[in-house]
């Protein structure tokens, strides 16, 4: 087991002279929201971008899809991130919209064998479509916007390493992590990755699914979970983290839980050997993507995930990180989501 036009982000080996980073969770579109932990945690707004006299703001990505105020999100979090008052990293949207909006060939039109949802990297099926309808129908009277937005979105990096912390959306893998340096030179990706990305047995399609989507197991044949979404799934999100697991009750970690009946299902060799864990002598790590409920704790001493389903119109999260060797709970700040925000 192991452990274009655009403007480009800040890079993400760069150190800072932040006194501290206030990591922030999954925002969808929750504008309102956000604005208000931002005043929270004492970042004031200036010439129309909000920043900290002392501190930097680190977004876990999926700022776009699902919420009520998308656009104006993007606004915030790339307008600090350009100002030099924020980092931000891909979350598996920010992905998802960009494969949705590439093609995979110049030459491929309507008119060609291939359909029409079959021309993108992202194909426009019904629940493609349905995952981006928030995010394209409120860019709809902007459509000069979207595509600068997309060029931003391109900028950021699948992960970050700032100040002996390590910021990803879904997974840290250190393997991956130096298999995508080595290819790119940092962390950042362009149309040619996200065109590589469409076969599914590449070096980048893994690393955008370990780093924005995690990892997970598939269910026994024939079995299948309904979640909260509607959606029907054969596989189950898991820990990167769990030490020498047993059975898939171990390994679950995502809101749907799974049938009782499978809790004790034995994994076998593979299935171990496929799942990470994330040493407890790892750097800080803070992910997002989860969907947790409840009152905001670390998960372990050196792992957080800010992800507290703010758009479910549960908590917008942040951790203030200022330099501590163990995460604790007393440095979670947050607001509650009303379904107006």
């Amino acid at each position: 087991m192991q452990s274009s036009d655009s403007v480009k982000n800040t890079s993400p080996t760069a150190s800072s002279t932040s006194a501290g980073y206030d990591i922030i969770g999954d925002i969808h579109g929750c504008a309102n929201t956000l604005e208000k932990l931002l005043i929270k945690l004492g970042y004031e707004k200036q010439q129309g971008t909000y920043c900290h006299e002392k501190r930097t703001a680190v977004f876990v990505g999926d700022v776009i899809d699902r919420g009520p105020r998308i656009r104006e999100a993007l606004h915030i979090v790339r307008d600090m991130v350009e100002a030099g008052h924020a980092h931000c990293v891909m979350g598996n949207h920010e992905y998802a919209a960009l494969a949705y909006t590439t093609e995979l060939s110049e030459n491929v039109t309507e008119s060609n064998a291939l359909a029409n949802e079959k021309r993108f990297v992202r194909a426009h099926n019904k629940r493609h479509n349905k995952q981006i309808a928030e995010t394209l129908e409120q860019f709809a009277a902007y459509p000069e916007e979207w595509k600068v937005f997309l060029d931003w979105i391109r900028s950021l990096p699948l992960f970050l390493e700032l100040d002996g912390i390590r910021v990803v959306h879904a997974c840290w893998d250190d393997e991956l992590v130096s298999q995508v340096k080595a290819l790119r030179g940092d962390a950042t990706i362009d149309k040619d990755f996200i065109v590589a990305s469409a076969d599914r047995t590449s070096l980048e399609a893994r690393a955008v699914d370990r780093f924005t989507r995690g990892t997970g197991l598939r269910l026994p044949e024939g079995r299948v979970i309904t979640g909260r979404d509607g959606y029907k799934r054969e596989f189950f999100r898991t820990k990167f983290w769990a030490h020498e697991p047993l059975h898939f009750k171990d390994v679950v970690f995502q809101p749907d839980p799974l049938p009782e009946d499978l809790l004790e299902h034995p994994l076998d060799t593979r299935q171990k050997e496929s799942q990470l864990s994330y040493g407890e002598n790892e750097p800080p790590v803070f992910v997002g993507h989860y969907w947790l409920q409840g009152k905001p704790k670390p998960i372990k001493k050196n792992i957080v995930c800010l992800d507290y389903s703010a758009v479910k119109y549960g908590r917008l999260v942040a951790y203030r990180y200022s330099g501590e060797s163990e995460l604790t709970e007393e440095n979670f700040e947050w607001v509650y989501v009303d379904p107006e925000n």
